[in-house]
């Protein structure tokens, strides 16, 4: 069984930390209904939900991806790259703690989850202005004894490496080349982001099928074309605070 964790919106997302986007108003209510259909689409896909209560006082704290790494045999307890979100991951862990062994990131290493691609036995980890060298090299000493390759991946004008490029089918990357080598992920196939839609590029693959926004019609009939399954979504209010698809969730199997 697929068990996706999400976590309500907090009330004070207006307040969340931006890197690269202007602050614009959030409508709360809609980014609540957007969020809602988000759950609804997981649920649609076959998981089923461990939903968290919110954090008022943790902006950021939807974004339940930044917080966790968790593999089939180990979960790996962050240290987020912005100090206003150190206190998230408490919460986490402890939801984590009935379906994983746990490992946890340590001082001086940061690292978000959506700096962290996960391909077959490979895990890419960005370089970028939330996780460093220190974070890489604690996560290869948790992984490596269960047959998992760690990777650096330079990663320039986004956040983090999956604004940069997601998987979306087995074989099949959608990436912006501007914002990570291309030549990084071997031999992937790779679906271009259209050049008017430079964060299009994050996308959430659950089984067989994509979760996408619908803020990216260019690249979504890009996807269309390749003969991607899609289930799309409105999370523009999300996308203000400089989230995604991928950020709203921890999707791992349930093992007995």
């Amino acid at each position: 069984m697929l068990i996706a964790m999400t976590r309500e919106v907090s009330p004070n997302i207006e307040n969340c930390a931006l890197t690269y986007l202007e602050r614009h108003a959030i409508d709360i209510d809609l980014a609540r209904t957007q969020h809602r259909q988000y759950e609804e689409s997981l649920a649609a896909l076959g998981c089923q939900i461990h939903h968290l209560p919110a954090e008022p006082d943790l902006p950021d704290s939807v974004f339940v991806e930044d917080t966790a790494i968790v593999l089939d045999e180990l979960a790996i307890i962050t240290r987020p790259g912005a100090d206003s979100r150190l206190p998230e991951t408490a919460s986490v862990a402890k939801a984590l703690e009935p379906y994983r062994k746990l490992y946890h990131i340590k001082a001086p290493g940061t690292i978000d989850g959506g700096d962290v691609l996960r391909i077959g036995k490979t895990i890419y980890i960005g370089l970028s202005s939330r996780s460093n060298l220190a974070a890489i090299d604690q996560v290869k000493g948790f992984v490596q004894p269960y047959g998992y390759a760690v990777e650096g991946v330079s990663v320039a004008g986004c956040l983090h490496l999956k604004s940069a490029v997601t998987q979306v089918a087995k074989d099949t990357l959608l990436i912006n080349r501007d914002w990570v080598d291309a030549g990084t992920f071997g031999a992937m196939a790779l679906i271009d982001v259209d050049p008017q839609e430079a964060h299009a590029a994050n996308a959430l693959l659950v089984s067989e099928k994509v979760i996408y926004p619908t803020s990216y019609p260019r690249t979504q009939e890009r996807l269309e074309k390749h003969g991607i399954l899609l289930a799309t979504g409105d999370v523009s209010e999300l996308i203000k605070a400089e989230g995604a698809v991928t950020c709203c969730s921890l999707i791992f199997q349930h093992r007995d």
